[in-house]
């Protein structure tokens, strides 16, 4: 077993097989994804086109998950490589599951502080690390 670990026993779900699969983002402390973890489903994934907007709520596994900020800088930057320029993208904290919810949504939302943290190469190889498809 990995020491040091803040949740070292996460639960671990089965991944679902649908048409429409989530894009696998490795979570920051495990050799799992997002999906596997049930932080980001399906259903937390909205998307509308005609308004060119992407919403997605995720729950992190505990409700002081220091990997918060993180994880939500993970599903931003993937979405930013993903999409048309021409889509908002909106990353939410699910309502009730993280004790600074406020202060995350603001922070992970924010286009400077968005900016400033990719301009980091040390966190810029960290998300890469967790857009890599290859963690399985």
């Amino acid at each position: 077993m990995i020491s040091g670990l803040i949740n070292e026993n996460p639960t671990v779900y089965e991944k679902s097989e649908r048409r429409v699969r989530i894009e696998d983002i490795k979570d920051p402390e495990h050799p799992l994804s997002l999906e596997q973890l049930r932080v980001v489903t399906e259903d937390s994934v909205e998307v509308d086109d005609e308004k060119s907007h992407v919403r997605v709520t995720f729950t992190p596994t505990m409700e002081h998950c220091s990997m918060a900020t993180l994880i939500g800088l993970c599903i931003r930057v993937k979405l930013m490589r993903s999409l048309p320029s021409r889509y908002k993208i909106d990353i939410r904290v699910a309502p009730g599951t993280h004790e600074t919810e406020d202060a995350l949504n603001k922070q992970i939302n924010d286009k400077e502080r968005v900016a400033a943290a990719l301009e980091n190469p040390n966190l810029v190889e960290v998300v890469d690390e967790c857009l890599l498809p290859s963690f399985e």
